[in-house]
């Protein structure tokens, strides 16, 4: 039995691109990586058309940086691709075409056209709400079978969907969003889908409603920017903190050795292997899989597991500050540097600000805080360094950087905002909002997410710290919805599908639409680069990955920015 909070000994854990030592499992995993990877996307020159690191030019750039950025802040909300919330914003590189254009057609899990789209399993609104005096309850077979190709969120009577209408939430996990991508051509995302059509959704009515649209238009949006790795949640947020998966030491031998995906070969490629019993086609019902597949098997954790500490998915019944080190939910600690290490290391402080983190904490520490659909909905692995020993409960370091923001979008009771007016944020801040205000289908609308991320960018705007700050506003991840841009090839975790992301700042371009190729990843390296820091390996691998495969590496924000 493996205690997640204890050292193991195992040996150093291998690098994230090593080859795993089984043969069998070196074919299967070279298989994904390049059933996963994408076309290359083009017409940008390297570092983002910015100056090479070793010329004059860089160096004057550094300069500037320096002496105007002394705050960065990312706000993190939650699962939507870019075209689910930008679809049709002006000056995109590769704006949506006509929805019916043959690129955009979706094909079964045999690889074949579908004729019409599947039903929207379970409904685009399955629960039933009311939003500005309307009742809404949508259900499977309210729209029957749609053409296959993208469409506007809409009623059963045609009218738009409003967001703050809570939708179903999708299938997104890094085995089905490589299946989905489909070596860039993404027309796999019905077939791997839980919800059928509705991954094909969109909101048509961005520029009337959403707050997200108006600071685009004031600022800079990145319409080359992809989650940094394939899948969900758990995975992008540890890809945001250390460019990297997790690794389970040991996991065959484990409390979670039921949770190491079993592949097989597909008409597609690479899968995991399907259920006897799993439907032949999408249009009979979502896929079903044969085995669990947390963990590649290599031992890799790249789908939700909970981390060491609390809160957790399951609490230490002697200690409720650690997890349930015999639960398969439950990954060991982990050791490897984070960006958090490198800023410590050279004098920067940091923190990563979670909205209701104290509230899980008091919760008996075993995730009650997030089931669905309490308020405020706080999820563990949306914490990403509390899956590392060295933000251990006790620690100095955690009690420093892993703080809690509170609730609601107010400084009287949001810890976060609070900082920011009275202008002791630290040089680097993380902002995770509560999951009700993070945009995430299933328990969060839109609305209410666009409306707090709106509140809390006025907020930085009013702080003292504006003058010298940077904020990025992205997405963890796609959420399952559809992007009709390739990712570039990257190696083996990603680049995935297209998110929006936003540079807000004084120094940021004015209704700038930034084609630059971006990932998450680029977050971390303009972070490396303003402060001088150690270059993380995962940062390095995606780069080399990505070069090799003939494109440019991912930029580091700084085409972004405009300095006088």
């Amino acid at each position: 039995m493996t205690d997640p909070t204890k050292p193991t000994d195992d040996p150093r854990p291998p690098s994230p691109d090593e080859a795993p030592a089984n043969p069998e499992r070196r074919r299967l995993l070279g298989g994904i990586a390049l059933a996963g990877a994408a076309f290359t996307v083009g017409g940008c020159t390297p570092f983002g058309g910015r100056a090479l690191a070793s010329s004059p030019a860089a160096a004057a750039l550094d300069a500037q940086l320096r002496r105007h950025i002394r705050h960065v802040v990312v706000l993190y909300a939650e699962n939507r691709s870019f075209n689910n919330l930008f679809a049709g914003f002006p000056g995109l590189a590769r704006p949506l075409q006509a929805l019916d254009s043959p690129a955009y057609r979706q094909r079964d899990r045999d690889g074949r056209l579908f004729e019409t789209l599947p039903p929207i399993w379970g409904g685009m609104v399955p629960r039933a709400q009311t939003v500005d005096g309307r009742h809404y309850q949508i259900g499977e077979q309210a729209f029957g079978h749609l053409p296959n190709r993208p469409f506007a969120l809409a009623t059963p009577d045609g009218a738009p969907l409003p967001h703050g209408v809570i939708t179903r939430d999708l299938v997104h996990r890094f085995y089905e969003n490589q299946l989905q991508i489909n070596g860039g051509r993404n027309d796999g995302f019905v077939a791997w889908s839980n919800a059928g059509a509705m991954v094909m959704g969109h909101y048509a009515d961005g520029a009337a409603h959403l707050r997200l649209w108006q600071l685009a238009r004031q600022y800079t949006l990145c319409d080359n920017f992809f989650m940094g790795a394939f899948g969900g949640s758990f995975l992008n947020h540890q890809y945001l903190a250390a460019a990297q998966p997790p690794y389970y030491p040991h996991a065959d031998r484990s409390p979670a050795k039921f949770q190491i995906a079993t592949l097989e070969d597909g008409p597609t490629g690479i899968r995991p292997k399907l259920a006897e019993d799993s439907p032949a086609s999408a249009m009979q019902g979502r896929p079903t899989f044969a085995s669990r597949d947390a963990l590649t098997p290599d031992f890799w954790a790249v789908n939700t597991m909970g981390p060491a500490y609390a809160p957790a998915f399951g609490h230490d019944k002697r200690d409720p500050r650690f997890a349930d080190a015999d639960s398969p939910n439950t990954l060991p600690a982990q050791s490897h540097l984070t960006i958090g290490d490198a800023l410590s290391a050279a004098g920067v402080d940091w923190a990563w600000y979670a909205g209701g983190w104290q509230l899980a904490l008091d919760g008996h520490g075993d995730g009650d805080h997030q089931a669905f659909p309490e308020v405020p909905n706080f999820q563990p692995h949306h914490q990403p360094f509390n899956y590392f020993r060295q933000f251990a409960p006790g620690t100095a370091a955690r009690a420093q950087h892993l703080r809690d923001a509170g609730t609601g979008s107010e400084a009287a009771s949001n810890r976060f905002l609070a900082a920011a007016a009275a202008g002791t944020l630290p040089p680097v801040t993380f902002y995770k909002p509560q999951g009700d205000l993070n945009m995430h289908a299933g328990y969060a609308s839109v609305d209410a997410g666009d409306r707090h991320l709106a509140q809390v960018v006025e907020a930085l705007q009013a702080s003292p710290l504006w003058p010298n700050m940077l904020v990025v506003i992205t997405v963890d991840e796609n959420g399952g919805w559809w992007d009709h841009v390739a990712p570039p090839k990257g190696d083996r975790w990603g680049p995935g599908s297209r998110i929006p992301a936003l540079v807000v700042s004084p120094f940021a371009r004015r209704g700038f639409v930034d084609h630059t190729v971006y990932d998450t990843g680029s977050i971390l390296r303009f972070i490396t680069r303003r402060f001088g820091l150690a270059k993380l390996p995962g940062l390095a691998l995606r780069e080399r990955a990505m070069v090799a495969a003939g494109g440019p590496p991912p930029g580091d924000l700084t085409a972004a920015l405009q300095f006088a």
